[in-house]
């Protein structure tokens, strides 16, 4: 089951739930037969959702549990369309009821005489003729559920978010840094960048590549580059383009010449962009980073780089060494993976707000044997530090270094394994709003404002259960911004 499907599996069957204990089982009271099938839903989901953590992870190696899980999908929609024939019924008497409320006997002559007897009912035609038998087989779909879970041997696991408060989806990574956390392991790398971009050149353009795997920190050690004192002193102008799987042209003109301008550009011809950028640029020194470039055609990259000259140095991410050997760099930096020191470093200060376990001894042990399992990669140990970053519990620690999800190869999930488990581990209703951005083109950049009001269209925020916050939607985007790594997958 993908991704996707994990989070609607687990956002209906939480909206199923909070729908059952709504208005369902009120405005049935009178009908025996579909209360008794509602109560045993009642009875028999909970049961279910239990166990859907440990199927999720599970469904990785045993092909069972994954049709176990897309089975239940199924179910989950078919039950989703008969709650939703009740509204419509609910709906539909209530504004009957208005009606006759405004005018009683404009109502009396629209409806038929043997239906204003007082044993009237006007949910029995269609619960005796149509609902009943979809309520029993959906019912008795249910129990085989039930059945094969206990054959699977699936068990009760409780998620992160359980325990505490609460193409791939991203945000388009930017320049800015995170002055609160203490970069380590790249200073090397940045020293050496610093200095070639000092040198002074007078043959053209003057790049330099930075070239790695995803999660390696390709953008964080560009970030660190171009943001440094010197690089700011040392340039009129600096730009940064998160460039992506679409090299288009106009737009990567279109953001350097509003980075330098500050304006906003209503230009969309290229020639255009190229004359008004180059005229921007004609004596100045300019900085430019083309971040996680993807697009491996020489020729495109020709035409880009005519736009500048010399005193223009230009920094190229990319994790594709065909990419790099385009780009003809003055130096490559290949990135290799981080030490454990410094793995370790990044776990405890996204899991616990410290450079060491000093202060925490009873996390000491397990949290070393997890940031080995990150195997060098400086984005698993901010992933799954950031993960724990609330949990104060052991246990929980524990399962996150047990999950089979770390055994998963990369190129079979499309994601670093320490992501997917990051993801695997965030509450249901966090997990159906991060996994609806993945509607979007990639580095696709949307408004807060725009997400939650999707969000609320799909009917991800109408949960209705005692205890709701009162501005859900704000408060999962703030949830799932607080987990950088989920919302910004870069190298």
């Amino acid at each position: 089951m993908s991704v996707i499907g994990e989070a609607a599996l687990s956002g209906f069957l939480e909206l199923l739930w909070g729908r059952l204990l709504d208005s369902a089982l009120n405005f049935v009271a009178d009908h025996k037969q579909v209360q008794q099938q509602l109560k045993q839903w009642q009875s028999i989901l909970p049961d279910i959702q239990a166990v859907l953590n440990d199927a999720e992870e599970k469904q990785i190696r045993n092909k069972g549990v994954r049709n176990w899980l897309e089975d239940l999908q199924d179910l989950a929609y078919d039950m989703d369309d008969i709650l939703d024939e009740f509204a419509y019924e609910e709906l539909r008497l209530a504004l009957l009821k208005t009606q006759a409320q405004a005018s009683i006997s404009k109502v009396r002559k629209l409806i038929p005489t043997c239906c204003t007897s007082s044993n009237f009912s006007p949910t029995s035609f269609l619960f005796n003729n149509s609902m009943i038998p979809k309520m029993k087989e959906i019912t008795a779909r249910l129990d085989s559920l039930t059945t094969r879970r206990n054959s699977l041997g699936l068990s009760e696991i409780l998620s992160q978010g359980a325990t505490s408060k609460g193409k791939k989806p991203r945000l388009q990574p930017t320049s800015v840094v995170d002055e609160a956390v203490e970069y380590v392991g790249r200073d090397d790398e940045k020293r050496k960048m610093l200095d070639l971009l000092k040198s002074n050149n007078s043959n053209g353009v003057f790049v330099l590549s930075i070239v790695g795997m995803g999660g390696m920190g390709k953008t964080t050690l560009a970030q660190l580059v171009y943001n440094d004192a010197s690089t700011k002193e040392s340039f009129d102008h600096r730009a940064w383009v998160c460039v992506s799987d679409e090299f288009d042209a106009v737009n990567i003109t279109k953001t350097i010449l509003q980075s330098i301008t500050s304006d906003p550009c209503a230009y969309n011809d290229l020639n255009l962009l190229q004359v008004k950028l180059k005229e921007k640029l004609s004596g100045k020194k300019c900085l430019l980073v083309l971040d996680d470039i993807w697009n491996e055609s020489y020729e495109d990259w020709t035409i880009l780089r005519s736009l500048f000259g010399a005193g223009t140095k230009i920094i190229v991410t990319t994790h594709i060494q065909n990419v790099s050997s385009n780009v003809d760099p003055v130096k490559a930096f290949h990135l290799d993976k981080l030490s454990h020191d410094d793995c370790l470093s990044i776990f405890t200060q996204h899991a616990l707000k410290a450079r060491n376990f000093n202060g925490h001894l009873q996390f000491k042990e397990v949290g070393e044997n997890i940031v080995r399992r990150c195997n060098g990669l400086p984005l698993a140990a901010k992933a799954i530090g950031s993960l724990l970053r609330t949990v104060k519990d052991l246990g929980e620690w524990e399962k996150i270094y047990e999950s089979e999800i770390w055994d998963l190869p990369e190129d079979q999930c499309g994601i670093l394994p320490a992501l997917r488990l990051s993801y695997h581990h965030l509450p249901p209703q966090l997990k159906r709003c991060f996994a609806y951005c993945s509607i979007f083109p990639k580095d696709y950049e949307f408004q807060k404002e725009e997400i939650i009001l999707l969000w609320r269209a799909e009917g991800f925020l109408q949960l209705k259960l005692k205890g709701q916050i009162k501005d859900p939607g704000n408060q999962y985007f703030q949830d799932l911004a607080s987990r950088g790594n989920m919302l910004q997958i870069g190298g």
